[in-house]
């Protein structure tokens, strides 16, 4: 995926509109709070994936697979990454996520690299709310601008979860492609 909308880094892309950092409200989360964020997330899983097969086709057919993560902080907190390898029956690979915050705005920047490509996903932009963290962004896919929404929650104890979702009409309809929940 490449970039098509360039990344002002004074606006946080929220539910389909373009706020300015002087048109929201304080941030939820900064300082130590923030650096929190992702501590959930510290150390070695086991994954479980769930992807759909084709997406933004209206597609219903998921398959599953495993893989593993381990995460940490980076920069005292104020970055992190997560090292993953995938066992995707249509190839294994290996991808990295990295995340860096703002503690000015309280903002977290996630990038997603695929070690099958070459370039490095544009960043999905987001902070934690009542425990749920949601980022949206802008990409391509299949040579179509599209919007991209990632939700960290985890709707079950100690069983972090993470989603994509995409959609094609600028955040109007989602759908999610790509579910993994973290298990120790």
């Amino acid at each position: 995926m490449t970039e098509i909308f360039p990344l002002d880094r004074r606006a946080l892309i929220a539910g389909g509109a373009l706020l300015t950092a002087a048109a929201t409200a304080p941030p939820a989360a900064t300082g130590a709070v923030a650096l929190r964020d992702f501590s959930f997330q510290d150390g070695r899983w086991t994954v479980h994936h769930r992807k759909l097969r084709r997406r933004l086709a209206q597609s219903t057919d998921w398959y599953e697979f495993a893989g593993t993560t381990t995460a940490g902080p980076l920069m005292a907190g104020l970055a992190g990454y997560e090292d993953n390898f995938l066992d995707d029956p249509l190839g294994a690979y290996h991808a990295e996520g990295l995340r860096r915050l703002d503690p000015k705005t309280g903002l977290w920047s996630i990038w997603w690299w695929d070690g099958r490509f070459a370039e490095i996903d544009p960043p999905v932009t987001g902070r934690f709310e009542n425990g749920i963290g949601t980022f949206f962004g802008d990409s391509i896919f299949d040579g179509k601008a599209i919007r991209v929404r990632y939700i960290w929650d985890m709707p079950t104890a100690g069983v972090p979860r993470w989603q994509q979702a995409f959609s094609p009409d600028r955040g109007a309809t989602w759908e999610t492609n790509w579910v993994m929940e973290f298990r120790r």
